[in-house]
């Protein structure tokens, strides 16, 4: 029985590996280097956030497991942006002001996000949305990263289930 009680949630550590997942891929240098990101907190932001879009879309209308775990991977997104602020020394009062409004601006995004791919193979609506968000106005990478975005969000779609909840998600290269 106790066993049993101290058992690690199954859609909790889905959820974290997921996340690490998309943090890992965020951090990716090559995104900052050639692909146009501003290695700024509103460049970092925008990437992290479009790739926990990238996977809470492939996870939507999934029930179980996998549900669970989409939610959970959204709550611990939550939560590293209050880790975030914490750790850039903003105090306590105001950390809940600026979570919230960044959580308000993930569910922007993902709207949008939504909108923009329920027009592909047309990607011109997806090119405009990074643009305005990840590439902040920088044109000239934004063929590239809608492309990206693109290969990356078949890929998701192609792969099971089982194995996106090990945390190990199939990204594509920039």
């Amino acid at each position: 029985m106790l066993q049993r009680l101290f058992r690690p949630n199954p859609a909790r550590l889905a959820g974290e590996a997921l996340y690490a997942a998309a943090a890992g891929q965020a951090r990716r240098p090559d995104f900052y280097t050639r692909g146009g990101v501003a290695d700024t907190r509103e460049g970092r932001f925008e990437l992290y956030s479009l790739h926990v879009i990238l996977l809470v879309e492939r996870l939507k209308g999934e029930t179980g497991l996998a549900g669970e775990a989409r939610q959970l991977l959204f709550d611990r997104y939550v939560k590293g942006l209050d880790d975030a602020f914490r750790e850039l020394g903003v105090g306590d009062l105001s950390v809940a002001k600026r979570v919230k409004k960044l959580g308000q601006a993930f569910y922007g995004r993902l709207k949008a996000y939504e909108e923009a791919v329920a027009g592909l193979p047309d990607a011109a609506a997806l090119t405009d949305l990074l643009t305005r968000t990840v590439l902040e106005d920088r044109v000239e990478a934004a063929g590239a990263l809608a492309d990206y975005v693109i290969r990356t969000r078949d890929a998701l779609s192609r792969q099971s289930v089982e194995a996106l909840l090990t945390g190990e998600p199939h990204w594509e290269t920039l």
